[in-house]
């Protein structure tokens, strides 16, 4: 009998697909790490939502053939040591994307419309708002897209349905394969187009190249008008560079899914401004979104049991 570790709970549908099998036996725990510590040593597989994985417990298990993250983020996750044990960790790289792209353009839109401050000014009566001109239109606004994966692929898409002129950085993927993809540039350089970047949207997982990437020095490369949203890992954005930007003007508003610090504590310098839309990481987590994802983790968790693992979820392929 396989034993798997569904740490954090999971949607109703991906542990049917667990039950539905009469050589696995499944138990739901909370990621206590002690607990965690003891119950993984005789694991087959682990499913993993947000809780730290770390090398210390990794060690400890004895059968563990596959760890399944619900989701596309694994920083939480200590991949290093998977490798070196030669355990594939699975991500559930076809569940999201959509959810985290629309609630991307939902922040466009929103920091691009003024939603909050003017839904503030009509329930207080400020009636005269509407002349003020503060909206702007997305349409011919320049969007640089940091990242070209699944997410970053279906937000390229939702802003050239906009009329948006769409730029793409990413060092991973060749020019000729995301020019190919679609109406938009590939750009080499991010840094060297900043200046003429009206959003800067960032779809990147976090790592030692890209932690602190979106700085003072890139923030205040941007026009005065920019906005800059962050859907993917907090990190990447520098909060305190991006909270000075906001507060000086240097830039005209931001959207934050995610935090350095999550949750972020409750006097987080951020939550004063109102040229700031923040969400507690729910990009990813729609109705939808949470039942696609439990489908795949779960998928993921017995495909690795039973040595089928599809490579193109898997992080990290020379394992298998």
């Amino acid at each position: 009998m396989a034993k798997v570790l569904v740490v954090g709970p999971i949607h109703e549908d991906g542990i049917k697909l667990l039950e539905a099998r009469d050589d696995v036996d499944y138990e739901v725990v909370d990621g206590d790490l002690a607990e965690l510590a003891a119950k993984i040593v005789d694991a087959d597989g682990v499913t993993m939502r947000t809780s730290p994985l770390p090398a210390a417990v990794i060690e400890r298990a004895e059968r563990l053939k596959v760890v399944s993250r619900h989701g596309v983020g694994y920083d939480n996750i200590d991949v290093d040591t998977l490798t070196r044990r030669g355990i594939p960790l699975a991500i559930a790289a076809d569940a999201n994307a959509t959810a985290v792209a629309e609630h991307t353009l939902y922040f466009m839109l929103a920091l691009a419309k003024q939603g909050l401050r003017y839904d503030r000014a009509t329930r207080e009566g400020r009636w005269a708002m509407r002349n003020s001109l503060e909206a702007v239109d997305l349409l011919g606004r320049r969007v640089l897209v940091m990242g070209f994966g699944r997410i970053g692929r279906e937000v390229a898409k939702r802003c050239a349905a906009f009329g948006m002129a769409v730029m793409i950085y990413d060092p991973y993927v060749q020019a000729n394969v995301i020019e190919a993809a679609g109406p938009w540039r590939s750009v080499p350089d991010f840094r060297a187009v900043l200046s003429e970047t009206d959003v800067l949207t960032v779809h990147m997982p976090l790592g030692a190249d890209s932690r602190g990437l979106i700085g003072r020095a890139e923030l205040e490369a941007l026009p005065a008008h920019a906005f800059v949203i962050n859907a993917a890992r907090g990190g990447i954005v520098d909060e305190r560079a991006l909270h000075d930007a906001l507060t000086s003007g240097q830039i005209a508003g931001a959207a934050l899914d995610v935090f350095e610090e999550e949750p972020p504590p409750e006097n987080h310098p951020l939550f004063a401004l109102d040229n700031v839309i923040l969400t507690p990481h729910s990009a990813g987590m729609s109705k939808e979104a949470a039942i696609r994802m439990a489908i795949s983790t779960a998928r993921n968790v017995l495909a690795g049991i039973d040595g089928k693992l599809d490579p193109t979820m898997v992080v990290n392929r020379e394992v298998l």
